[in-house]
């Protein structure tokens, strides 16, 4: 009866001649096992600092070289890393936001060039061109083709 001594945790166990003859019989488990098919490493989680497990083509794809334990945890990470001017969105600090500034004024968006109402549709254009110019007089309701046709040149 030949005694074989587990690749992973030294374990010693029986195993049918055969299964060694044909190169198996090298663990005493399937656990045994699996833990040793693993490559990668445990890390600690960069908020939290909870252990996790990740794997080998995960750390050596990773661009920014800090680990999380979670969607949540990334997420409080990018919202804090991602802020003010590292934000892609960052406009030289000023308030951006021109949609509410013309919805107070009036009383109904509606397109300048064809008419159409629908609030899902609209965006707010630049008379000028400047997005830093941001005065109600240079601001107008566009719906998005007529916003396209604009910027494009094919209509004034």
């Amino acid at each position: 009866m030949p005694q074989v001594k587990c690749k992973k945790c030294g374990k010693e166990f029986y195993t049918k001649p055969s299964q060694v003859k044909l190169g198996f019989g090298k663990y005493c488990s399937r656990t045994c096992q699996h833990k040793s098919r693993k490559t990668g490493k445990n890390v600690n989680c960069h908020i939290c600092g909870k252990v996790t497990y990740k794997q080998l083509q995960y750390l050596n794809s990773t661009k920014i070289g800090k680990f999380f334990c979670s969607k949540s945890c990334q997420a409080v990470w990018r919202n804090t890393y991602f802020s003010g001017e590292r934000h892609p969105n960052w406009k030289e600090g000023k308030h951006q936001d021109y949609r509410k500034r013309l919805l107070k004024i009036s009383p109904k968006p509606i397109c300048k060039k064809c008419g159409i109402d629908d609030k899902r549709v609209l965006v707010v254009h630049h008379v000028d061109m400047n997005r830093k110019h941001n005065e109600v007089e240079n601001l107008i309701w566009l719906c998005l083709n007529c916003h396209f046709l604009v910027h494009r040149d094919k209509i004034k």
